[in-house]
């Protein structure tokens, strides 16, 4: 992956932003962390190394980020934006008992825009919801003992 300083930065470069320390510890982290952060998650886990951080520096960083194709901007639920790191196309499940964020493949046919006469797609959203295994099994744990 990307382990060094100079290959985030040209990972930054290839996207044509500047790099800065603030942008290179925020795509480390999203890199070396792909759990669909929020900017809160991000400016919480980044205080420690970097104490002088703002949120408005994170949430201005992640817009950047958007604009140029290094994130997606995720929603579920229609409530706080999410940043994923993978902008490949696939589908994402949110658990409801623990907020987790997964993603996963799929392999359904989707539309093409020859298919969808005189409509231009920008982008494509596949999302599921409900309980995840772990906290599915957390569940039937806890009334398996009654």
């Amino acid at each position: 992956m990307y382990n060094t300083v100079n290959q985030l930065k040209e990972y930054l470069i290839n996207y044509d932003i500047k790099p800065s320390t603030i942008r290179l510890k925020i795509l480390e982290y999203l890199l070396n962390n792909p759990i669909h952060p929020t900017a809160d998650d991000i400016y919480k886990s980044l205080l420690d190394q970097i104490p002088t951080i703002s949120k408005t520096s994170v949430y201005n960083t992640m817009d950047l980020f958007a604009d140029k194709g290094v994130v997606k901007v995720i929603s579920l639920d229609g409530k706080v934006a999410r940043y994923d790191i993978n902008t490949c196309l696939h589908g994402h499940f949110k658990c409801r008992v623990c907020e987790r964020v997964f993603d996963f493949p799929f392999s359904s046919k989707i539309p093409t825009p020859k298919e969808l006469n005189g409509f231009v797609i920008n982008e494509i959203d596949i999302n599921f919801y409900g309980v995840c295994q772990n906290c599915k099994k957390i569940k039937e744990g806890r009334f398996s003992h009654r």
